[in-house]
């Protein structure tokens, strides 16, 4: 979104939006000091960026619900708000939310995620990778329990009387 209004912007000699990529990922509360008027003025203007970020931000709130029924009934409201605010990105974002609603929803339910097993698969592929090939499966599975399962490998049997 900024980089498409920047561009048109810098056409008629408005250089605003020039080195703000990064104050537009920040959270209202996570701005730098040395920024935190410079970004204020930017999000009260009638920038496109800044209607796309306050969408975006509002949509963190989700992430707050423990109930299913209110969860539905902010995105519903959230995706309302997004879909009619006429920013082909962020309409685009919103349906695409929409078709994973009920996923979302599962989350709300039980805040559960898949990032565990998906941090096990990047192991296991960067296991896969620095090997360049097992001549056997059973090597491969020893190596990825031996770097995934959290082996204590230190002996039980050694004496730590230093004295």
């Amino acid at each position: 979104m900024r980089r498409g209004e920047d561009k048109t912007l810098k056409e008629n000699n408005d250089k605003r939006l020039v080195g703000t990529k990064q104050l537009w990922l920040y959270r209202c509360s996570n701005v730098p000091d040395q920024h935190t008027t410079e970004f204020a003025i930017l999000r009260e203007s009638e920038l496109k960026t800044s209607k796309a970020w306050a969408i975006k931000e509002q949509f963190r709130w989700f992430w707050t619900y423990f109930h299913k029924g209110y969860a539905s009934r902010f995105f519903n409201e959230w995706y309302s708000w997004a879909v009619h605010c006429r920013l082909k990105p962020i309409v685009k974002k919103a349906q695409m939310l929409k078709r994973h609603l009920d996923g979302l929803l599962a989350y709300v339910k039980h805040h559960i995620t898949n990032a565990v097993s998906e941090g096990f698969n990047s192991k296991i592929q960067s296991i896969k990778a620095n090997a360049r090939g097992f001549r056997s499966f059973n090597s491969y599975r020893i190596r990825i329990l031996f770097f995934c399962g959290k082996l204590d490998m230190t002996p039980h049997n050694i004496s730590h009387d230093f004295s």
